[in-house]
């Protein structure tokens, strides 16, 4: 069993870490029509703005409230209704999403007031949804904030079926974590699909961030779930929840409206990929596609295989709790040893990695604890400790 360490350094060096506002911004784009808001200074926006135009090369929408120094110390009331009134005149979205910032956290900023005033001031919102999700950039990480947004938008926008209605038995709900990229989930969508299942995706970002080109610019997501699918999502018969960090979600959906879940803290691997076979099964009545049997006959070859090049070698990872355990797993299976893990905030599930400890910490605590490694681990910033160690870089996560 690992223990979970941090380094208690006071600063960070060359981080690992990126800030709830990020993740919970991402979770909105995989809603079709909406707009992500950060309600903070311009430069927060701007950070994330570029951090995502450079990872996925693609048009993002982001907007802030551009709070001044004045306008923290005296509440931000005015600029984030002057923002949703702006948003909406200019790019008619059908959700605007609104995650909180450090500065206006530590101010005390009622959003929900706000948005009550907002109601109450503006009819002509009425056709807008308005969520909003605490995502103080000062604790927690990257993956927080998508859980936490992932699960508000749950329960803000899911409608509670009729105690008496039906649920649709071909139905079925997919809640991916933000360790799961597009091509990802895209993947999940057609595994489903050949079960004679329909899903909804929450959020979806295959359908947002996928790359396609459209015919006529738009100011809000391009592509990702509907919001009307979102507020049916009670009349599913199951949900499947990927990652430890969409539990919350899965929780407030079954609470809300009865909808049973399973939750797979991965799906990278045999066994993971065994039971999500087996439980599509169940679920549709159907056997198992052959494709996918031989699919699986050609990973088992394919791992057997790389044993030889994979078996003994140390590897070394900076990456969220989920893709470290879904990594680290799958790497022990082919015989590696983990010889370094270092996280951004703690998980239930990193107490299973076969390692002694695993560090809360930065890339400069990856790098001291990476030398001798064979293979380095990390999102893109990991490139310079890569290069001071000499070792290949692998780059996973965002």
């Amino acid at each position: 069993m690992a223990k979970l360490v941090s380094t208690g350094k006071s600063c960070t060096v060359n981080p690992l870490k990126m800030s709830q506002p990020i993740g919970g911004a991402l979770a909105f784009m995989g809603v079709k029509g909406c707009m992500p808001v950060l309600h903070g200074s311009q430069g927060c926006t701007s950070f994330g703005l570029v951090l995502f135009v450079r990872h996925f090369r693609e048009s993002i929408p982001l907007q802030t409230t551009a709070m001044s120094e004045v306008a923290t110390v005296m509440g931000g009331f005015e600029n984030v209704e002057q923002a949703v009134v702006n948003i909406a005149k200019r790019a008619n979205p059908e959700l605007i999403g609104i995650c909180s910032t450090g500065v206006t956290e530590i101010k005390g900023d009622d959003l929900d007031g706000f948005i009550q005033l907002i109601r109450a001031r503006h009819p002509e919102l009425d056709h807008i949804a308005l969520v909003y999700v605490s995502t103080p950039d000062f604790k927690d990480a990257f993956q927080d904030g998508w859980s936490k947004t992932v699960a508000q938008m749950v329960d803000q926008l899911v409608a509670v079926p009729a105690p008496s209605s039906p649920r649709d038995p071909g139905r079925i709900n997919l809640l991916p974590g933000s360790h799961l990229t597009p091509g990802d989930v895209e993947v999940l969508r057609d595994i489903i699909e050949a079960f004679g299942l329909r899903v909804t995706i929450l959020p979806d970002i295959s359908g947002s961030l996928d790359g396609h080109i459209p015919e006529d610019f738009t100011p809000t997501t391009l592509g990702g779930v509907a919001l009307a699918e979102v507020r049916t999502m009670g009349a599913a018969v199951h949900t499947i929840a990927v990652g430890e960090q969409m539990r919350a979600a899965a929780e407030t959906l079954e609470r809300n409206t009865g909808t049973a879940f399973t939750l797979f803290d991965r799906l990278t691997g045999l066994q993971p990929n065994d039971a999500l076979m087996s439980l599509l099964s169940q679920i549709s009545g159907r056997p198992v596609p052959d494709k996918f049997r031989r699919q699986r006959s050609q990973l088992v070859d394919a791992m057997l295989d790389a044993h030889f090049s994979h078996g003994a070698k140390k590897i070394a990872i900076g990456a969220e709790p989920d893709l470290l355990w879904s990594l680290g797993a799958f790497l022990a299976e082919m015989g590696c040893e983990l010889a370094a893990a270092v996280t951004t905030t703690a998980s239930p599930v990193l107490e299973r990695l076969a390692i002694d400890e695993v560090v809360i910490g930065d890339l400069e605590d990856l790098e001291a604890r990476a030398k001798g490694c064979d293979l380095l681990i990390t999102h893109s910033h990991g490139r310079q400790a890569a290069e001071r160690l000499g070792l290949p870089l692998l780059r996973m996560g965002l």
